[in-house]
């Protein structure tokens, strides 16, 4: 008897009504959007963090970027309950740093991070990701900067060099000679800075950054190098007591130079808690003669402040000969990172030359491309950078790059603070820091003698 297998009939509806039709529409169309939402994949997300002074430079930075790269999503720390100074900075990524997974993937550091941050392992070599001929649009300098034995560990965004600012009115008023009277030498400096004071034009002849912080040792490097000294030489070898200078000559009268132009109220007693803002808000109540600075104070005062415009004036790098000390940030990725190559197409963007141009207009800043300080936008705002970029070639110095350099900071930091606060003598502090860092260096000393 052949097996007869019951059929399956589907009936179909003879008439789909149309609240039927719709209904089946929604939930179709919600269907597609549950696969889409599902299938696509959500935004990278890459933090990092800069001082609060250039937060409100970035965001324009980091919106142009997102929606040129719809796929990367950047979060910048940005706390208004927070000041965050460069040293503040450098806490929040040292402990970021040292986790198996880092917060922050982008580690936006100071020039002297970079051999310290390497030789611990936080950094991924920067070498496989940018084309030797890249490299060549860069300051060369800055691109050194950024090198730690045989990797590259950071691309830079912008420089930085200390300067000296001037009052030109002060000065004018005072009967010097515009620009043939201006000083060359740090003690010409002192000696118009006293007269204009003995004429009681200025009430300070001379501010600068006495704070105990990393400001203060820019200061005094500068000074050191005026007087022919200098801090650790890197060429010589570790265990080579000579490879320390703080304790010759040359590095005690630098100390004494910074104790006694507040003793003889040249500046103000209470610049050992200044940093550069408030230096630069007590230059511009107009009653100082000269102001040790950064590049980017000249916008502060001759474009966004209200006393200054035409009178605050950098020192001719043609006339002024003394050397500016050499700061600047830029770009590295952590070595723990999940999202390597999305850190670097940030890193691309920001430091190329259409971002610098915005981000160097706005701020002040001076940019780490060659080709920018040509800029005729830049230039027009900006007419004194092609001196600058001279002083960044031609007279600049770099502090110490080796691995232990903030432990040496730290210690001169603090024994410089001792000689401004009137605890040490220059020469007794001079000798306890070099005996210190003599010690953090490998070399056998005693210095509890």
């Amino acid at each position: 008897m052949p097996n007869h297998r019951p059929r399956l009939k589907v009936r179909f509806p003879k008439q789909i009504r149309a609240p039927q039709l719709l209904g089946l529409l929604i939930v179709f169309q919600l269907i597609t959007l549950l696969f889409i939402l599902f299938a696509w994949p959500s935004p990278v997300t890459l933090s990092f963090v800069t001082p609060l002074d250039e937060v409100e430079y970035w965001g324009p930075l980091i919106q142009k970027f997102e929606a040129q790269h719809p796929g990367i999503h950047i979060e910048l720390l940005d706390d208004p309950e927070f000041t965050y100074t460069t040293d503040d900075v450098e806490v929040i990524y040292t402990a970021d740093l040292q986790q198996d997974t880092p917060q922050y993937d982008l580690v936006y550091m100071d020039i002297i991070w970079v051999p310290w941050f390497a030789n611990k392992g936080w950094l991924k070599d920067l070498s496989e990701f940018i084309p030797k001929e890249e490299l060549s649009a860069f300051l060369p300098s800055e691109i050194e900067a950024g090198r730690y034995q045989n990797g590259l560990y950071r691309i830079p965004f912008r420089s930085d060099i200390g300067v000296i600012f001037y009052n030109k009115s002060l000065l004018q008023a005072g009967g010097y000679q515009l620009p043939t009277e201006l000083p060359k030498t740090l003690t010409e400096l002192q000696t118009i800075a006293e007269d204009l004071q003995n004429q009681t034009l200025a009430t300070w002849g001379y501010l600068w950054q006495g704070r105990q912080y990393e400001g203060l040792v820019a200061n005094f490097v500068e000074v050191l190098e005026s007087y022919g000294g200098f801090w650790i030489d890197p060429n010589k070898a570790n265990g080579d007591p000579t490879k320390v200078g703080l304790d010759q000559d040359a590095a005690i009268k630098a100390a004494v130079f910074l104790s006694d132009i507040v003793t003889r109220e040249i500046s103000p007693s209470d610049v050992q808690s200044f940093s550069e803002q408030k230096s630069l808000e007590t230059f511009e109540e107009g009653k100082t003669a000269f102001l040790r600075g950064w590049a980017y104070f000249w916008k502060q005062a001759n474009l966004d402040g209200e006393h200054f415009k035409g009178t605050f004036e950098i020192l001719p790098t043609s006339i002024y000969e003394e050397p500016g000390c050499r700061g600047g940030w830029g770009f590295g990725i952590a070595q723990n990172t999940k999202y390597a190559k999305e850190a670097w197409e940030a890193i691309q963007y920001f430091t190329s030359a259409s971002a610098q141009r915005q981000f160097v207009l706005n701020s002040g800043y001076l940019p780490s491309r060659q080709a920018l300080f040509e800029d005729a936008k830049i230039l027009e705002r900006y007419p004194h950078f092609p001196q600058l970029r001279q002083k960044l070639e031609n007279n600049s110095i770099f502090r110490p790059r080796f691995s232990d350099y903030d432990r040496a900071s730290e210690i001169l930091q603090e024994h410089l603070w001792a000689v401004l606060s009137g605890q040490k003598t220059p020469e007794d502090a001079m000798q306890q820091a070099a005996c210190k860092t003599r010690e953090l260096l490998g070399v056998p000393v005693n210095c509890e003698q």
